[in-house]
């Protein structure tokens, strides 16, 4: 038998309680004899914690309790032995840092390749990426607080934490004011808001959640989302978007670092100044906007963001009067997830019917395309949409949840729907019958509890009384956009 297998098999035996005492002795000659097997032997017990509390009287691996049996003078020798080596390997790992900073966005106080132990963390804006002493990689994003207790364990009080767990850091265990999630495995996200139930969202392998107060756990595979209420878990919906991933950060740091969020302001600034600007929504303003959402962080570190998760979950405007516009360009920066619900509601215009012909409803469909319905308008004879209004041809949401730059471009005169997605033009559709669109009091997210409703982020949200041209939507794309 390989030393490896032969290792399992012992320690397989052992957390059983059905080991003999040569195979006790052969264990304890393996732990004593190899590194290796040392720490093999701590990550499948996941004992970093276990040993912080028993560093003081460690002695060896004993055998589980047994009634009858004693140790073997030779095994209590052994045992020293281990003892020593462990405690060895214990000083070491206990003087080495939890965790170190790898990058952080726009975290004002902090700095890269700090070095994190016990202490009490705060993030007030932006987002830091950390790497803990086991490998894995966490992205925590502001307004967060947290401390770590170990390599393996993060206490998060609030704040929204994505990890990627290699297999050296199994075990890895988040701790929330209302439950735990312990990783075997896996990449997953837990949601601390600061009242309220803490949410973990599995992307992918495997999680065991332990809601405060309860006695069962429940084990929580790739897709699976619970809240933790009190001692019972509730079932959600996955949010892929709520969560700044590790593969996020690079490309948000540069950006930062190249300068987008000045060249982002400036264009606002000029669009501001624009004579056919309906409305510019940065949501920054002190009072926020009627509606049922979460006001959390914008593209940039310290701004803010509109974020819409249940069913009723909508924001609450009034744009544009009740007069006509023959041209119209919508826009807007989103990070929205992939759900049941048939579509995502954007912006929608409230009356929708015969006497109000041109109002106006911007959404994401089923099939995760954009779409642009004008109340009475009529494909052109040979459009390829079957169901009567113009959809884009490219898929508008990211696997993982990223921000991404939508903009339709509407002419009633030219008869034209043009699409751009993160400023690339994508399709354009023929409308036979085109009437200028109407405007007035709207929502976003929830419009109707059936079909329409909104899970993700909305940002920049920008109405203008005019066509933009190719040129000009690539522009406001390029100064926008977070990453680089």
């Amino acid at each position: 038998m390989k030393v490896k297998e032969e290792l399992e098999s012992l320690i397989g035996a052992y957390v059983d309680g059905k080991i003999d005492e040569p195979g006790l002795e052969r264990l304890n000659a393996l732990l004593r004899r190899d590194a290796e097997s040392r720490r093999v032997f701590a990550e499948l017990l996941n004992v970093d914690s276990a040993l912080a509390a028993l560093a003081a009287d460690w002695t060896a691996v004993r055998q589980p309790p047994r009634r009858g049996w004693a140790f073997h003078p030779v095994i209590t020798a052994a045992a020293a032995c281990v003892a020593l080596a462990f405690g060895g390997w214990w000083w070491a790992r206990s003087t080495a840092p939890f965790a170190t900073v790898m990058e952080a966005a726009g975290c004002p106080g902090w700095v890269e390749d700090a070095e994190l132990r016990g202490e009490r963390c705060e993030i007030k804006a932006g987002t830091m990426s950390l790497r803990t002493a086991r490998g894995a990689r966490l992205v925590i994003e502001a307004p967060a607080e947290f401390s770590f207790e170990s390599a393996q364990r993060i206490r998060v009080r609030r704040g929204r934490l994505a990890a990627e767990v290699p297999p050296t850091a199994k075990g890895f265990t988040v701790i929330t004011p209302t439950g735990d999630a312990i990783d075997l495995g896996t990449r997953f996200g837990v949601d601390v808001p600061l009242a309220g139930a803490a949410e973990v969202h599995v992307f992918e392998g495997e999680v065991i959640a332990k809601a405060a107060g309860a006695t069962e756990k429940q084990s929580l595979r790739g897709g699976d989302a619970v809240s933790f209420g009190e001692h019972v878990h509730t079932v959600r919906e996955l949010r892929t978007s709520a969560f700044i991933q590790p593969d996020e950060m690079p490309g948000l740091s540069a950006g930062l670092a190249a300068g987008q969020r000045a060249r982002s302001e400036a264009a606002l600034a000029v669009l501001r100044r624009d004579p056919d600007l309906i409305a510019l929504f940065d949501f920054e303003a002190p009072e926020p906007l009627p509606g049922v959402y979460r006001r959390v962080q914008g593209r940039w570190p310290g701004s803010h963001a509109p974020e819409f998760v249940g069913v009723g979950d909508h924001l609450k405007l009034d744009v544009g009067g009740l007069r006509s516009w023959p041209r119209l360009t919508l826009a807007a920066w989103v990070r929205l997830d992939r759900l049941g619900a048939p579509y995502q509601s954007l912006l929608h215009t409230d009356g929708w019917g015969k006497d109000r012909p041109g109002q106006v409803h911007w959404m994401i469909t089923e099939l995760t395309t954009m779409r642009l319905a004008l109340y009475a308008n009529q494909l052109a004879p040979g459009a390829e949409e079957t169901h009567g209004y113009p959809d884009s041809r490219t898929s508008v949401l990211p696997e993982q949840g990223r921000w991404v730059h939508l903009v339709v471009v509407y002419d009633c005169e030219a008869g034209t729907v043009r699409f751009f997605f993160n400023g690339r033009f994508d399709k354009e559709t023929l409308q036979s019958v085109a009437n200028p669109a109407r405007l007035g009091p709207a929502q976003i997210g929830n419009w109707d509890r059936h079909d329409r409703k909104l899970s993700g982020r909305v940002d920049e949200l920008i109405l203008l009384g005019r066509a933009m041209s190719d040129e000009e939507v690539r522009a406001l794309f390029e100064a926008g956009t977070p990453y680089r």
